[in-house]
């Protein structure tokens, strides 16, 4: 079937997520296994950020489902967010493609890390899977993605 002949939610999946909130300190989605999709896009949001403060986020990938060897993913680390450079109420992408991963050595895994600091600042992220590799992107949705309409 051609992909402009499904619905968007059929193409792209919710992942996983790090809900939106308040918060000073480092917050991580869950472990993704980076298999079930061709693609992926992390979706950054920041609200108002602390006085003084940043906000810093990147991609990371293990060996496991549980974190074992975790390292960075390289080239996939934002530029830090600041309330000094105005940065208050953006947004960031980070693409991630499969072979981005250290496959050759296991690591097959991959999470969001956002870290604020100094301050709390008002952050949230998503992970979305593109391109499928069986069945419909929504059949890999995040057990927190409690709708699809239409």
């Amino acid at each position: 079937m051609s992909g402009i002949a499904l619905k968007p939610s059929q193409r792209v999946s919710v992942v996983d997520v790090i809900n939106p909130q308040s918060a000073n300190a480092v917050q991580t989605s869950g472990w993704i296994d980076a298999t079930k999709f061709h693609n992926f896009m992390a979706v950054l949001m920041v609200g108002a950020i602390g006085a003084a403060a940043t906000v810093d986020a990147k991609l990371e990938q293990a060996t496991s489902n549980a974190g074992a060897g975790a390292k960075d993913v390289t080239s996939r680390a934002i530029t830090q967010l600041t309330k000094a450079g105005v940065d208050d109420n953006k947004q960031v992408l980070i693409n991630l493609k499969q072979e981005d991963l250290d496959f050759n050595n296991g690591f097959k895994f991959f999470r969001l890390s956002m870290t604020p600091a100094v301050a709390a600042s008002l952050i949230a992220g998503a992970v979305l899977g593109f391109d499928a590799r069986y069945d419909f992107a929504t059949d890999n949705d995040a057990a927190t993605v409690d709708e699809v309409v239409g």
